[in-house]
């Protein structure tokens, strides 16, 4: 039996994750029909109205199906959106209870990308986990509290709720959309044709930490200049609790408010960002880039490079430095 799928058509969508999903589950039923098996995915494109813009007007999308007239579906796929997110939902808002109402009724939803503002904002993530792209972590994690953001994972999955992480990766929750509804096999097609690497788990490794600076807590912002301008040294939250004058269980509260980690995640993520900096341009060996960045435990500083990027320092130096390739 066919699996129906929606793919929604959201105003200020991006173009490519609309595109995307509708090529990997067409493809599929392709290799299942040369094989002589049935298809397995019914597809239509779903929209507020029979044409919708898309990525700054740029594109038109012709939608199969009205949201008013779809009464049933088994699988919804919510595309990238684009531009300010609040403005975003607000001009879709009128897929949010169509949503909660499939879901309800036995739907899964899978969102791709920062598709997951829209599905965030039905509720139907709120005490449970998301991915989405690492650039937009802060201001969702603003916009919807309740809900438990995973930076480094691409996708997650509970309760018939999916979700991947940035840009491309998404392909991957697709593979793995893919495998549930047709198999393993198919799957590993499926990554051959589309040239894609299947079980991929992390986007820690293309995670760009700059700093959560937008916030309004002076003395905060005035840490962490102070944390990324002496990256080598050894500092303590005490120091810092000390050199602003703030009590240090205070001073932890507001960092971690303002920032969304605590000072020593903060330090920690200061250090190795500019450690995959030096691995990625310079000629200095591992040893001398942990000491660079302030480290001076070898284990310590493999330890924490590879919580925050999902690879050991060497494998780092070796994926993203040319003459590191070359040789």
């Amino acid at each position: 039996m066919k699996k129906h799928v929606s793919i929604l058509v959201p105003q200020e969508a991006v173009m490519a994750s609309i595109v995307d999903p509708r090529t990997i589950l067409t493809g599929v039923n392709e290799f299942l029909e040369a094989a002589g098996k049935p298809a397995r995915f019914h597809i239509q494109l779903v929209g507020l109205s029979r044409e919708v813009k898309v990525h700054n007007g740029l594109f038109s999308v012709h939608s199969d199906v009205l949201l008013q007239d779809l009464h049933q579906t088994d699988l919804i796929i919510i595309p990238a959106i684009s531009g300010d997110f609040k403005r975003a939902i607000e001009i879709n808002q009128a897929f949010v209870p169509w949503i909660i109402e499939q879901y309800h009724k036995g739907a899964e939803v899978a969102s791709l990308c920062i598709g997951a503002f829209l599905l965030a904002a039905t509720g139907l993530l709120n005490g449970k986990e998301c991915s989405s792209h690492w650039r937009s972590a802060e201001e969702f994690r603003e916009m919807f509290p309740e809900v438990t953001l995973v930076d480094g994972r691409i996708v997650t999955e509970q309760d018939g709720l999916y979700s991947s992480g940035g840009a491309t990766s998404y392909w991957n929750l697709l593979l793995y959309l893919v495998e549930k509804y047709a198999g393993r096999e198919v799957a590993i097609t499926a990554s051959k044709v589309y040239a894609l690497e299947i079980d991929r788990k992390s986007q820690s490794p293309f995670i760009m930490f700059n700093g959560q600076k937008n916030h309004e807590d002076e003395p905060i912002k005035k840490a962490q200049e102070f944390i990324e301008k002496n990256l080598a040294e050894r500092i303590t939250v005490e120091d810092l609790a000390d050199k602003f004058a703030i009590g240090k269980r205070h001073f932890e509260r507001r960092f971690k408010k303002a920032t969304h980690n605590t000072p020593v995640e903060y330090m920690q993520r200061v250090k190795i960002e500019a450690a995959k900096k030096h691995l990625e341009i310079s000629r200095m060996n591992v040893n001398e880039v942990m000491f660079e960045v302030g480290y001076n435990d070898t284990k310590a500083f493999r330890t924490v490079f590879k919580k925050l990027t999902g690879l050991s320092p060497i494998e780092y130096r070796n994926k993203y430095n040319k003459e590191a390739a070359v040789s």
